[in-house]
């Protein structure tokens, strides 16, 4: 018989973080993905759409999946698995696909995250954590106001835990807006990134602020828009396009 093609696994848990995003977690099949690769997932809701996510943690022998799902402006099956997602549902999952990855002779690298393009930059820093010397890391994670900075607790505790990474939050917008987000105030913790240690702009400014990054390997996920205009700026200040990885979506 043939290796499978397509894998289950089951929701234990769905939480809601912000208006739009939710992470869910699954236990089932071992997934055989690499760390930084998207998967093609079918869940109950719309058994008939495809999305194709990014895992935020690397496989795991026990079956354990992690997503970070957020809306996308008029794509109603994105809302639907931000809201509608449960305990108990079964997701369907194939097609493990991408080259987001860090080389195993680098020795200095750099990640632009915008907004859930953390996922897969996670799932590599979770990877990367295994190696005898990791490289020294620098990542930068991009929202447009600070409390869409949805893993900034998570992020801070991991740079406790990990001497080689810098984790640099760049928003842009300083303060909040007025109105107010229930599901961030319901989860809103005391651990995490000031305002003073943000840096002001888009993930597109950081290529002039630091570049030329001429001896790092690089890595870009996100939204298409910003991940295309960061990578054309990387590639103006001088960064090598063959050190480059990115993916956008």
């Amino acid at each position: 018989m043939g290796e499978a093609t397509e894998w289950t696994a089951t929701v234990v848990g769905a939480h809601r973080l912000r208006e739009d995003l939710a992470v869910v977690r699954l236990i089932g099949d071992f997934v055989p993905f690499a760390p930084g690769q998207s998967v093609e997932v079918r869940t109950p809701q719309h058994p008939t759409m495809i999305r194709r996510l990014y895992p935020a943690l690397p496989p795991s022998l026990d079956g354990k999946l992690e997503f970070h799902v957020r809306t996308v402006p008029g794509g109603w099956c994105s809302g639907s698995l931000v809201s509608d997602t449960h305990p108990g549902d079964e997701w369907r999952i194939t097609a493990p696909a991408g080259w987001l990855a860090v080389e195993e002779d680098a020795t200095d690298v750099v990640m632009i995250a915008d907004g859930v393009g953390l996922a897969p930059l996670r799932a590599l820093l979770l990877d990367l954590s295994r190696r005898a010397e990791p490289p020294t890391t620098h990542l930068f994670v991009g929202g447009r106001y600070p409390r869409d900075l949805y893993a900034s607790d998570m992020l801070y505790l991991l740079t406790g835990e990990l001497p080689w990474l810098t984790v640099i939050p760049v928003v842009q917008d300083e303060q909040d807006p007025a109105w107010t987000d229930t599901w961030y105030e319901s989860c809103r913790v005391d651990i995490g990134f000031q305002q003073d240690e943000m840096l002001p702009g888009t993930i597109a400014d950081i290529p002039m602020r630091f570049g030329p990054l001429d001896h790092h390997q690089v890595l870009v996920c996100g939204n298409s828009g910003p991940v295309q205009a960061t990578v054309e700026r990387l590639v103006a200040s001088g960064t090598p396009l063959d050190s480059i990885r990115y993916e956008g979506f």
